[in-house]
């Protein structure tokens, strides 16, 4: 997709990607309402801004639609196909560390009453139980801040895949 495509979008269309980058109704709407952006960094940079103010209950209704690191998102939508895109390196880890990342999501759900959310593109398997296993040792509203910064590395990544443009092999002369 081109950007000004989504700028010129109907709103059912753009709020249907925007959706995809974090499911946090507010953040939508002005990404939506904010339109023309003009450029990917000017739109980068008003989500951020906006991201930066989320609260915990706009972590809440953003987690709703996130799989458990180690669990393969369902369905053909496009949250769902980032998702898998996002933990592709958990299709290759090794047993002992899925076993443990399985372990340690269940411990941080008792622990702090929701998934376990981490930015997975571009990290692998081990990093992600480190950390996993490092948060939990966080003090509740040291988490939900971590999580939150979390939920918008992933939604900016998100949104800067959407207006990337695939660049074509060079061709031999």
């Amino acid at each position: 997709m081109e950007l000004s495509d989504f700028d010129a979008a109907d709103d059912a269309r753009a709020t249907a990607t925007a959706r995809v980058w974090a499911e946090v109704p507010g953040w939508v709407n002005a990404i939506v309402t904010g339109r023309p952006f003009g450029s990917v960094d000017a739109l980068a940079s008003y989500a951020g801004a906006l991201a930066a103010q989320w609260t915990p209950a706009d972590l809440e209704a953003a987690l709703a639609h996130h799989p458990r690191i180690g669990s393969r998102a369902e369905g053909a939508d496009a949250a769902a196909s980032a998702s898998r895109r996002e933990q592709a390196s958990m299709s290759t880890a090794a047993d002992d560390i899925v076993g443990a990342i399985a372990a340690g999501n269940a411990r941080y759900e008792q622990r702090f009453g929701r998934v376990f959310l981490i930015r997975a593109a571009g990290r692998t398997p081990s990093e992600m139980l480190a950390e996993l296993e490092r948060r939990l040792g966080n003090d509740p509203e040291t988490e939900t801040r971590e999580a939150t910064s979390q939920l918008a590395e992933i939604a900016l990544l998100r949104m800067r895949e959407t207006f990337a443009t695939p660049t074509l092999p060079e061709e031999n002369e």
